[in-house]
């Protein structure tokens, strides 16, 4: 249970739901009208005044870590307040939560006794400035400020891929190739070659033929493997720049004889 005592230092701590997923940070707390933690408000992203309520009555801490019985998307989805007004929850807006959040006031009146809420009546005041040492403990006065909690979220920034397809494109490659021609060849008749050349008749009809060949080129194809390519990821780090509005509370005196001061 969030008591008392928890009122500001839950402020700034991260909250997640109940299946473990982060909905955001704690930017103030509303107590009611006895000074029990009811309601905190979770920045749900890094910029905008508006933040949603969740009630504190079923949340747990561990470590810094704030846990709430509902999923991310009801914390989401619930009645929101403007965080620059520093105003306490109205009756309307209190019973608003409940409806969003399935809660009934008699649950609440047993989980926090005599202090529980007593319909539109119910008191509220905002945690974010509530003086921690009030009437009970001293007559000091603390001053607080809200500070930027700066963190990432990871988000999906886009897809690459490998896509194969086929194109025809034509080349050429020149090739020698060889051929025979025909030529006459003559020679006279010599002593070597004249026992050749009466062989046979004195006169007579004859005729040669000689088989010609050339080469001519031929084309086949065949599918190789050239490369290999596939997809590779490389996380690199850039810096950006981020910035809210945040409040910060300031404390003047009027002193006698010395009239209004600014002590900060």
């Amino acid at each position: 249970m969030i008591g008392q005592e928890h009122a500001t230092t839950v402020i700034g701590r991260e909250v997640f739901d109940r299946d473990g997923d982060k909905i955001g940070t704690v930017g103030q707390v509303w107590a009611d009208g006895a000074g029990q933690p009811a309601w905190a408000s979770v920045r749900t992203g890094f910029f905008g005044m508006n933040e949603s309520l969740v009630p504190l009555q079923s949340a747990a801490l561990d470590g810094d870590r704030l846990t709430v019985p509902f999923d991310k998307g009801r914390v989401k989805d619930a009645p929101n307040v403007d965080v620059s007004h520093d105003e306490p929850l109205s009756g309307e807006e209190v019973a608003d939560l409940y409806r969003h959040y399935g809660l009934s006031w008699d649950e609440s009146y047993r989980d926090h006794g005599s202090a529980g809420y007593s319909g539109a009546d119910a008191s509220y005041q905002a945690g974010a400035g509530h003086d921690t040492s009030g009437p009970n403990t001293d007559d000091a006065m603390t001053r607080s400020e809200e500070r930027l909690h700066v963190g990432t979220e990871r988000e999906q920034a886009g897809k690459a891929r490998l896509r194969k397809y086929v194109v025809t494109e034509h080349q050429q490659v020149t090739v020698p190739v060889q051929r025979e021609e025909v030529r006459l060849e003559r020679e006279p008749i010599t002593d070597a070659n004249v026992g050749r050349a009466m062989d046979g008749p004195a006169i007579s009809e004859e005729e040669h033929e000689v088989t010609l060949h050339a080469e001519r080129p031929v084309v086949a194809k065949e599918a190789v493997p050239v490369e290999r390519v596939r997809l590779g990821k490389e996380t690199v780090t850039d810096t950006e720049t981020v910035g809210g509005e945040v409040r910060k509370e300031r404390i003047e005196a009027d002193l006698p004889d010395e009239g209004r001061r600014d002590l900060n």
